[in-house]
């Protein structure tokens, strides 16, 4: 977790749609899960996450977003990569109510992993700076299984939420209509993603939104550069702030993740 990662056991795609490309990282086989990064970017941690999510039955779908693919997050580079993504037409780091643009073609990704890997329906995870866009993904009705490891955004509003109130309300009764939830993670001390906005989603979700809170004494201390500097405070659920050993409930936290994605995609 230390050195980059050549990411060599992933079949780098360049993938159109809508005539935006994107380089998009695929491994595995069996019902598609799209793996979308936190900030600031692919890193090691990631691509180990979604090794786990391959490794337990799925193809993984890991869009590059922003950053170096591979690279361990390095405190300047990091906070570079964070200012230009604020600005980034693709995104809304600032203001509710609005979900960012990339979702439109993030869903479409969903669609077509859909076509390509059959099954029920597709997974989908959002980290940090995308996690809530497992939430936007909803709005494509192959998604079946949303999770949001400590959605972040928007910045600067605590209890905001980025998504628009009509397409969380069609999404509220989408997952009533097909019994479905959300399973969301944060740790207690996280600092961008706070207890007001696992209480927005519930007000806007009810009881089909499954907001788990991890204790900070089981965060991993041992982190990059990136997150030393920028993120000193327990934030990664199932990347840099894992520890990777039995009992730990930041483990406990990718097998629940694993098995919620087992049960609304495997077949049969």
């Amino acid at each position: 977790m230390k050195v980059d990662d050549s990411l060599e056991d992933f079949l780098r795609r360049e993938v159109t749609i809508n005539d935006v490309s994107k380089v998009v990282h695929v491994a595995g086989a069996g019902p598609a899960v799209i793996v979308m990064t936190e900030m600031p970017g692919i890193s090691p941690h990631v691509a180990r996450f979604s090794r786990w999510v391959r490794d337990a039955g799925f193809t993984v779908y890991m869009p590059s977003l922003f950053g170096r693919d591979g690279a361990v997050p390095d405190a300047d580079e990091g906070a570079a990569i964070f200012r230009r993504t604020c600005v980034s037409a693709e995104f809304r780091a600032f203001g509710a109510d609005a979900a960012s643009p990339v979702t439109q073609w993030l869903r479409a990704l969903a669609r077509l992993a859909h076509e390509e890997c059959g099954g029920p329906g597709v997974g989908a995870i959002g980290m940090c700076f995308t996690g809530n866009f497992a939430l936007s993904m909803m709005l494509e009705t192959s998604v079946l299984a949303p999770v949001l490891s400590q959605p972040s955004l928007p910045l600067d509003d605590p209890a905001g939420l980025e998504i628009g109130p009509e397409d969380l309300e069609t999404i509220r009764q989408r997952l009533v209509r097909e019994d479905l939830k959300v399973l969301a993670y944060r740790f207690e001390g996280d600092q961008i993603c706070r207890a007001e906005r696992f209480a927005a989603y519930t007000k806007g979700l009810g009881d089909r939104f499954d907001g788990r809170v991890i204790p900070d004494a089981a965060a991993n201390a041992e982190v990059a550069p990136f997150f030393a500097r920028h993120v000193a405070y327990p934030h990664s659920v199932v990347t840099a702030h894992l520890i990777d050993e039995a009992g730990q409930p930041t483990l406990t936290a990718r097998d629940e993740i694993l098995a919620f994605f087992t049960e609304r995609l495997a077949q049969g």
